[in-house]
C-alpha cells in the first residue's frame, strides 16, 4: 500500500519535474575571464580589511609593513592575474589570426601598432617590482596622496576632467596634480597599464620580454622617479632586503 502510495504521487509530480527541467534551459556560458576574476576576488575578501585609520595609529615599523603586505599583495595578484590571461589570450588569438578587431582594440588602447610591441605592452612585469615601487612612492601606505586619493604609485594626472588632488609642492610655478582612485585596485591596473603605454618605459617593455629577473628591469625605471639613476638602485635594495622577489614565484 505504501509502495503503491510513493508510485502515485510520482506519477504526479512527474509532468511539473519536466517542466522545471526543460524551463531551466542551457546554463548560461561563463568566460574564463569572470571566473579569474571571481575567484580572485574572493580571495582579497577573504584577507583581513585594512582601514587608513589603522595604518595612522600603527606606529610600529614592523606592523605598518604587514598592513601595507595585506592591503597591497591581493590588489597586485588580482591585476597580474587578469593582465597574464589577456597577455596568453592575445598570444592565442595572433597565433590563430582571429578576432581581429579585438587585437585592433588593444592595439589602441596600448597606443601600439604592430603585434609585437601589443605582446610587449600586455605581458605583466614581476610583482615584486610593483609590491616595491608602491611601498616606495606610498611611502608604506601613509603618504597623503595614499590616503585622500588611494594613488599608491604617485601617478601624475594631465587631464583635469579626471579626480585627482593637488600635489603640496609645485614644480617651478607649474602645480601637480595626481591621479585620484576609487580603490586601491585600479590603482595598481592604472600603474601597470601607464608602464605599459609610456614612451618613457620603452625599453623597460623590451627587456621583460627577454628576461623576468626583477633586479636587471628596474635598471630601465630610472626615468619614473625624479630620483634617477638612485631610483633603480633603491627598489633593488628594498626587493631583496624585503624579500619581495618571493611573490614571483
Amino acid at each position: 500500500m505504501k509502495r503503491n502510495l510513493q508510485n502515485l504521487i510520482l506519477i504526479a509530480l512527474l509532468p511539473l519535474l519536466i517542466f522545471f527541467i526543460y524551463d531551466a534551459g542551457e546554463p548560461e556560458e561563463v568566460s574564463t575571464d569572470t571566473v579569474k576574476a571571481k575567484i580572485a576576488e574572493k580571495k582579497i575578501a577573504e584577507k583581513k580589511i585594512v582601514t587608513k585609520e589603522q595604518i595612522v595609529e600603527q606606529t610600529d615599523v614592523r606592523n605598518k609593513k604587514e598592513l601595507f603586505l595585506d592591503l597591497i599583495v591581493p590588489a597586485v595578484d588580482l591585476v597580474y592575474d587578469e593582465l597574464d590571461l589577456q597577455y596568453k589570450e592575445t598570444i592565442n588569438l595572433l597565433e590563430n589570426n582571429s578576432s581581429i578587431e579585438k587585437i585592433l582594440e588593444l592595439k589602441q588602447m596600448y597606443k601600439v601598432t604592430s603585434d609585437e610591441e601589443l605582446l610587449m605592452a600586455l605581458k605583466p612585469h614581476p610583482k615584486s617590482i610593483a609590491i616595491s615601487q608602491a611601498a616606495m612612492e606610498s611611502a608604506w601606505i601613509t603618504s597623503r596622496f595614499y590616503k585622500e586619493a588611494n594613488n599608491l604609485f604617485g601617478v601624475w594626472s594631465f587631464n583635469k576632467h579626471e579626480p585627482r588632488i593637488a600635489a603640496l609642492e609645485k614644480r617651478g610655478d607649474k602645480k601637480v596634480w595626481l591621479k585620484k582612485y576609487s580603490t586601491v585596485v585600479d590603482s595598481v591596473r592604472d600603474y601597470y597599464i601607464t608602464l605599459a603605454r609610456s614612451s618613457a618605459f620603452k625599453e623597460f617593455r623590451e627587456l621583460k620580454m627577454k628576461t623576468d629577473d626583477p633586479y636587471k628591469l628596474v635598471k630601465e625605471l630610472d626615468d619614473y622617479s625624479e630620483l634617477g639613476e638612485k631610483y633603480p638602485k633603491q627598489l633593488s635594495s628594498m626587493i631583496k632586503y624585503n624579500k619581495f622577489y618571493l611573490y614571483d614565484e
